[in-house]
C-alpha cells in the first residue's frame, strides 16, 4: 500500500470516528495506543527479535493475575466484540502502570471507541501494515498529519501544543543546531522542535556512526506535563526515528517550572504554553472551588512572579550551557510588562546576547488571540558589563495579514527575516529600514536606547500601519474580520487577567 493510500485510510477513518463522537483527539489516541504496541509485536519477531517484555493483564489493584493474558498483539487481534473491548480496557489499564517509554505512551489511557466494531476496524486498519520496515519520513508524515487535523479541531484544544511549522522551521534554519550537541524543549508539545532540528542536522550534516546515535538518543530533552500531548510527543518522535521503544523515554512528565535541571544544554528551542497566570485549583473552608495564582520560588530566578511566560524565560535562562543558544516565542507582555517584567528583561540584556526579536503577525497560532515574538539570545559568562550590545528587530507584524486556511504562514513568508538573520555571520548584518525607507522591516537598536525606554520595553514598532490611512489596501473583509476577532479576544484575556488580580 502506498504512502498517500494509507495517509488517505486513516483519515478517513477519523472522519467516521468523528462522526459518531470520537474527536480527532480521541482518535489519535487509540491509533497511538494500538499502533505502538503492534510494533512492539514487529520487533519481537525475527528479524529484529528484541525481546520486548509485555506484562500479564492486571487485576483493578494493579496485581498481575497469574492466568491472565499478555497484554500483546496476538491476544488483541484473537478477539472480537464484547470480548475485544472488555480486553482492550484491561490491556490499557495494565499497561499504564509499566515504567519507562511504555508506561508513558500509556499514561493514563482510557478507551474512548466504544462501538467493538469500529475499534475491530482500526486495529484491522493496523495489521495490515508492516509498519516496522516503514520509512521513518512515511510513518512520520502519517502521524504529523494527524496531529495537524488534531490541532485544527478547535473542541479539542489541542491547538495550543501545536506551533506553526513554518515558524519553527524558520527558527532552526536561523540557531543552525550543530551535531553531538543537546536540544531541550520544557513545553515540547507534540515535539514540532524536535523534528525539524533533526530533520535540519542530517540534511546538513553527514553523520558518521558515533553521530547518528548520540542524535537518536542522546540530543533531545523535553517536559510536557499533559499526559496526552506527551504521549503524542514520544510516538512522534519514535515513527521519526528518534529514541527506542524498549528505552527510557526521552520527555519527562514533570512540571519543568517546579525546579532547576541538574543538567544544562547547547540549545533550548521552545514555544511555552499561552496563558499569562500560572494557577493551581484549592478548595476553600466553605467548599467552594478557587484559582489560586502559583509563583516559583527558585533561587536560581532573578524575580519571583506568578506570570508564567516571565518564569518560563528566567527558566530557559537556567537551562543554557555559558555558550548556549535559545529561540524562544513569547508573547508581547513579556516585552513591555512592568515590575518583574522590567527587572527580569534588564538581567536578560545584562547576562545574555539577546541580539534578534522577530515580531511575528496574528492568524498564525491554533489559539485566537495572540501577538507574539521570537527571541534570540546567547548565553554568556558573568560579566561586569552588559553582553548586549545591540538587538536587531524584524517587523513581520505591521500590515502583514495571515489566516489558518486562507492564508496560513509559509516558510517563504519569512525567508527575508533568515537572509536579514544572515546566521553565518551576525555581526556583519545590514539594516533595511533607512530615512528613505521608512517601511523597511530589519531595523537595530542599541542597549542604551532600550535601556533609556520606559519600563525597558523591547515591544518596539516604527512602520506606520496602512489600514489608518490607506483605505484601498485594506486586507480581504475575512482577514480583516479574523484580526478584529484576534484583537477582541486578546484584549478580553488581558481583562480577564486584571479581574484576577482585583477579585485577589
Amino acid at each position: 500500500m502506498t504512502e498517500s493510500t494509507i495517509i488517505s485510510k486513516i483519515w478517513n477513518l477519523a472522519n467516521v470516528m468523528r462522526d459518531d463522537g470520537v474527536g480527532y483527539g480521541d482518535y489519535l489516541e487509540q491509533i497511538t495506543y494500538l499502533l505502538f504496541l503492534k510494533m512492539v509485536d514487529e520487533l519481537n519477531k525475527p528479524p529484529y527479535n528484541k525481546n520486548i517484555p509485555l506484562p500479564r493483564i492486571k487485576d483493578v489493584e494493579g496485581k498481575e493475575i497469574p492466568d491472565g493474558e499478555i497484554c500483546n498483539w496476538e491476544n488483541l487481534t484473537s478477539k472480537n466484540g464484547a470480548e475485544l473491548e472488555s480486553f482492550y480496557v484491561q490491556l490499557l489499564r495494565t499497561l499504564s502502570s509499566e515504567k519507562g517509554m511504555l508506561g508513558q505512551i500509556y499514561a493514563k489511557s482510557q478507551n474512548k471507541i466504544q462501538d467493538p466494531s469500529k475499534l475491530l476496524r482500526i486495529i484491522t486498519l493496523i495489521s495490515n501494515e508492516e509498519w516496522s520496515v516503514m520509512g521513518a519520513d512515511v510513518k512520520g508524515k502519517i502521524y504529523e498529519g494527524l496531529l495537524e487535523k488534531n490541532a485544527e479541531d478547535t473542541k479539542s484544544g489541542a491547538g495550543q501544543y501545536f506551533t506553526p511549522r513554518a515558524l519553527i522551521n524558520t527558527m532552526v534554519k536561523c540557531v543552525q543546531p550543530k551535531p553531538m550537541k543537546t536540544i531541550i524543549d520544557p513545553a515540547c508539545g507534540s515535539g514540532g522542535f524536535f523534528l525539524s532540528a533533526y530533520e535540519y542536522i542530517t540534511h546538513h550534516h553527514k553523520l558518521d556512526r558515533e553521530e547518528k546515535k548520540f542524535l537518536k538518543d542522546e540530543t533531545f530533552h523535553g517536559n510536557e506535563i499533559v499526559a496526552s500531548t506527551r504521549r503524542m510527543c514520544l510516538m512522534n518522535l519514535y515513527l521519526h526515528g528518534i529514541g527506542e521503544i524498549d528505552g527510557e523515554p526521552l520527555i519527562k512528565s514533570s512540571d519543568a517550572l517546579i525546579a532547576a535541571e541538574s543538567n544544562t544544554y547547547d540549545y533550548v528551542l521552545a514555544n511555552p504554553p499561552f496563558g499569562k497566570k500560572s494557577s493551581y485549583i484549592v478548595t476553600n473552608e466553605e467548599g467552594e472551588v478557587e484559582r489560586d495564582d502559583m509563583s516559583y520560588n527558585r533561587q536560581d530566578f532573578w524575580e519571583t512572579t506568578s506570570n508564567k511566560q516571565l518564569n518560563f524565560l528566567q527558566h530557559i535562562k537556567s537551562l543554557m550551557k555559558i555558550d548556549g543558544e535559545a529561540a524562544v516565542v513569547l508573547p508581547d507582555n513579556v516585552l513591555f510588562e512592568g515590575g518583574a517584567g522590567e527587572e527580569i528583561r534588564k538581567q536578560l540584556l545584562k547576562t545574555t546576547e539577546l541580539h534578534t526579536i522577530l515580531r511575528l503577525p496574528t492568524g498564525i497560532f491554533y489559539a485566537n488571540g495572540v501577538k507574539a515574538n521570537v527571541l534570540f539570545f546567547n548565553n554568556k559568562a558573568a560579566s561586569k558589563k552588559p553582553w548586549t550590545k545591540e538587538i536587531w528587530i524584524y517587523d513581520y507584524r505591521t500590515n502583514v495579514h495571515h489566516t489558518l486556511k486562507k492564508k496560513p504562514l509559509t516558510e517563504a513568508d519569512l525567508e527575508d527575516f533568515v537572509t536579514c538573520y544572515n546566521s553565518s555571520n551576525i555581526n556583519n548584518r545590514k539594516e533595511t529600514w533607512s530615512e528613505e525607507n521608512p517601511d523597511g522591516r530589519w531595523k537595530k537598536f542599541t542597549y542604551e536606547e532600550i535601556i533609556a525606554r520606559d519600563k525597558t520595553s523591547l515591544d518596539i514598532f516604527w512602520i506606520k500601519d496602512q489600514s489608518l490611512t490607506d483605505l484601498d489596501n485594506l486586507p480581504e473583509p475575512d482577514i480583516l474580520a479574523q484580526e478584529i476577532i484576534d484583537n477582541i479576544e486578546s484584549a478580553l484575556a488581558s481583562f480577564k487577567e486584571i479581574m484576577k488580580d482585583l477579585e485577589n
